[in-house]
């Protein structure tokens, strides 16, 4: 990747997308339309946001802008109301695992396919609006958006799990995450990872992944355990222990790396 796409900042970020984007649009006729339904006709990220998913959620074509209005509504109330006690508000995450990805993934050589094309980083948006909807009493709107993710993306995150920003979700197919989890920021995870319980019917029963921790394609972690802070667990692990912050383990079941 370029330094360019390394150091921008977010104020930038926008702008930057819809000057690719009409780029493309230009040198690709077939994407013409596409490019500016979902991008070129928006004033701004969260409206683009917004179109994208309600695209993807809506039943059929004639509720998409209703969707959207929905969607754009809770951003509009987190505006209004910027003390909320549900995390970071959608627009600001949204923003910070964009800019994760396209510092992150090296096969990216723009700023705008993250937003159009990668299910990881949409499916992600999606269970933050269905988390927003479980903690405001719209907790059926929360399930139908977390199985729409699962139908859409083949990620199956629950609503009420709690998830932190700059989330790096690379491919996804396959994620599991429990309603008890928690993932701090700026935490990677790749395909086929199970934060999942061990069978307690209730009570708080799945992992905690802390902050900059890496979560290999294939493991399972099982129960309510702690991932340290920077800790790496190698894919196709089985993790029901305890991992020390900093530290790596790998293995059928989790050893340490010496």
């Amino acid at each position: 990747m370029s330094d360019y796409v390394r150091v921008i900042d977010m104020p930038n970020l926008w702008s930057t997308i819809v000057q690719e984007t009409q780029l493309e649009a230009d040198n690709t006729p077939l994407l013409r339309t596409f490019l500016q339904r979902n991008i070129l006709q928006h004033s701004s990220f969260e409206n683009a946001l917004c179109h994208i998913l309600a695209e993807k959620i809506a039943e059929d074509k004639s509720t998409v802008a209703q969707w959207q209005e929905f969607l754009y509504s809770i951003l509009r109330s987190q505006a209004e109301a910027p003390n909320d006690s549900v995390q970071s508000t959608i627009t600001e995450a949204a923003l910070a695992d964009l800019l994760c990805q396209l510092r992150g993934n090296a096969s990216i050589k723009d700023h705008y396919s993250p937003l159009l094309f990668f299910a990881g980083y949409q499916a992600l948006q999606c269970y933050r609006f269905a988390h927003f909807c479980w903690h405001h009493q719209q907790r059926a709107m929360a399930s139908f958006l977390q199985a729409k993710t699962v139908c859409l993306f083949a990620v199956d995150i629950h609503p009420a799990a709690r998830i932190g920003s700059g989330i790096f979700m690379d491919h996804s197919v396959g994620v599991v995450i429990g309603e008890t989890a928690v993932v701090e920021d700026q935490v990677t995870i790749f395909q086929g990872v199970t934060l999942g319980g061990t069978g307690k019917g209730s009570g708080d029963r799945h992992p905690k992944v802390r902050q900059g921790a890496f979560i290999g394609s294939g493991t399972a972690i099982y129960g309510n355990i702690e991932i340290g802070k920077n800790a790496k667990v190698a894919g196709g692990t089985v993790v029901v222990k305890d991992v020390a912050e900093n530290s790596t383990v790998l293995g059928p079941v989790a050893q340490a790396k010496k």
